[in-house]
């Protein structure tokens, strides 16, 4: 029948599609990139304007000032935005706070951390500069007197900037901020704070002035509900004072360039225009909620995955991986799985059959844990949904678990958004 069509459209006819239409949606849970809202799509499928238009002036302004507030910044702060992810966004502290002759402390934290350490060491021999780490406990958060004591130890004060990873993606653990500034107060030293923000930024609560933050960075792809390529960092006057005076060479990266009233200047070219109107129309999301609303759904989502894995965990087969239950991440779960399962397998499962796409391990987690994201545009259907599809999913796998996983995470929803209602009269 197909005697005269060459071979190779035969080949490509019999080929699976790649992109399948799906019934519905499928349901995203990976903690970055995150469900991007249609008003956020909306947006960035404005026309583009002509860089002298007033209206792209009024943009970048309304993004730096929906940034400062959401962080909120002191009002020496300055919003700087990169055509980059996170990593690009490390770099960009490391290219402002590296001096030959200093150290950059590096919080244990995860494989985050371990990642952002082994970035700054590769530019180390250029700019002169050193990298401590503090040590780290798998499935804990920082250890905030290992920090103190690194700094009592620096008499010299050679140690420019402590540098800490909020909520480490690859583990679902967050560490206390205030705890590592009530570390860095007792030791008298005057290290610079920096705080990655990427999988934290309105999902847990923040405020750069009041908990003595110098410097905070992020990306656009996880609580701020765009899609990736957009990084930002919050800079504050002694920080800035810092790169001026002591940094090496740098350009793309440079605070002190950025900071400046010519659009171009501040973004070292032409600006991420799409980028740009996307996270506008975030950042009034956010608002129209109201940020301690979006916390509370984050803290009241993240509660509703923990109930269910701990009915899943009475079966033995998998668990919490971080041990401390206050570390728990509003942002994502990570749970790991009993030796000789295979969480790659589950999560093909349940992105393939039941339309729940979960993320794997990373780094030394790798084959070890998967990860239920739950942070960004997210309400509690879509967690229920989540939840019974990785039930599923472990049902076709033969993962044993306990019973009643999306019943407890149904309960807690209950409680969380006021309780059950008074019974009807009758009559």
């Amino acid at each position: 029948m197909h005697q005269d069509l060459p071979e190779r459209l035969l080949q490509r006819a019999a080929a699976p599609a790649v992109n399948p239409r799906i019934p519905g949606i499928r349901s995203l849970h990976s903690p970055g990139p995150t469900r991007v809202p249609d008003a956020v799509m909306h947006a960035m499928q404005r026309p583009m304007m002509d860089l002298m238009d007033p209206r792209v002036g009024a943009l970048i302004r309304a993004c730096e000032d929906g940034m400062r507030a959401l962080l909120a910044a002191p009002p020496d702060a300055h919003v700087l935005f990169y055509a980059a992810n996170g990593h690009g966004m490390w770099e960009a502290v490391t290219a402002n706070l590296s001096a030959r002759g200093r150290t950059l402390l590096m919080a244990g934290g995860g494989h985050f951390s371990d990642s952002w350490a082994m970035q700054t060491e590769v530019l180390g021999p250029a700019t002169g500069t050193t990298v401590q780490r503090t040590p780290h406990a798998e499935g804990h958060p920082t250890d905030v007197a290992a920090i103190e004591q690194a700094l009592r130890d620096d008499t010299a004060h050679r140690i420019a900037a402590v540098l800490v990873v909020h909520t480490d993606t690859s583990s679902g653990i967050t560490s206390e901020l205030a705890a590592v500034r009530r570390a860095i107060d007792a030791a008298g030293h005057p290290a610079l704070f920096v705080v990655d923000l990427v999988a934290s930024l309105a999902a847990e609560p923040f405020a750069m002035d009041s908990l003595g933050v110098d410097v905070a960075m992020g990306a656009s792809q996880k609580g701020l509900m765009c899609p990736p390529g957009l990084g930002w960092v919050a800079v504050n006057a002694r920080a800035l004072a810092f790169a001026e005076q002591h940094a090496g060479a740098r350009f793309y990266w440079d605070w002190v360039r950025r900071v400046s009233d010519l659009q171009y200047r501040k973004f070292c070219g032409t600006p991420p225009l799409a980028h740009l109107a996307g996270l506008e129309a975030a950042l009034r999301l956010i608002d129209e909620e109201g940020l301690a609303n979006v916390q509370a759904r984050h803290a009241r989502l993240a509660g509703a995955v923990h109930a269910a894995l701990a009915r899943w965990a009475e079966a033995g087969a998998v668990r919490p991986f971080c041990k401390v239950a206050a570390a728990r991440s509003s942002s994502v779960t990570a749970i790991e799985v009993r030796a000789g399962i295979d969480p790659e397998a589950l999560r093909t499962v349940a992105r393939e059959r039941f339309q729940v796409a979960i993320a794997g391990g990373l780094g030394p987690l790798a084959g070890r844990v998967f990860r239920i994201g739950h942070l960004g545009d997210m309400n509690e259907a879509t967690i229920l949904g989540a939840l019974a599809g990785v039930e599923a999913a472990m049902v076709v796998q033969g993962i044993p678990f306990g019973d009643g996983g999306v019943a407890a995470a149904a309960r807690h929803l209950v409680e969380a958004t006021g309780g059950r209602s008074a019974p009807a009269q009758e009559g």
